[in-house]
């Protein structure tokens, strides 16, 4: 199995498999992290009551009923003083942050925003649930961390950029 493939620049060396499992182990959660945020991003910029400063399923009653417990009650004020601004700032970086995850471009700088995403709403929306093990804003956050590290190595569009260069060299 010594033999199977060739390498990322395309030399043509063999490689095992090791080392193609390594190249492509972030795959899965970039798929996992990029159709998540584009779905929530699409989910938020449909739903018309979710821009709106009160009333059910809103970005307003949303920010309002977690003002008092969240670890900084200051960006919440924040976000209440435009809910709707806030709520299309949300969607259109989640589509933003998923769409550059799941095409691996500038794969570093969308896991920083999506990781920025998730701190902020783990911090305001998320942050009374206890055990802090039941809110899923950490746990992306922590999701993030590795993209952010390693960026997109396999079957993206930094990789393709990179390969290039190195050609033109």
């Amino acid at each position: 199995m010594q033999g199977y493939g060739t390498n990322v620049r395309g030399l043509g060396e063999p490689r095992g498999l090791r080392e193609l499992a390594r190249e492509h182990a972030l795959l899965p959660l970039r798929i996992f992290l990029g159709v998540t945020f584009i779905y929530a991003g699409l989910d938020k910029l449909t739903d018309s009551s979710f821009f709106r400063a009160s009333g059910a399923g809103s970005i307003g009653e949303t920010m309002h009923a977690v003002r008092d417990s969240s670890a900084i009650p200051a960006l919440v004020d924040l976000a209440l003083k435009s809910p709707g601004g806030f709520g299309y700032t949300i969607a259109i970086g989640e589509l933003l942050v998923g769409i550059g995850t799941l095409l691996g471009l500038w794969a570093r700088l969308a896991a920083l925003g999506g990781a920025l995403i998730s701190l902020s709403l783990w911090l305001t929306v998320s942050w009374q649930v206890t055990p802090y093990y039941y809110g899923n804003d950490l746990a992306y956050l922590m999701a993030w961390l590795p993209l952010l590290l390693g960026g997109a190595a396999a079957f993206s569009v930094d990789a393709l950029r990179a390969s290039r260069r190195r050609r033109i060299r």
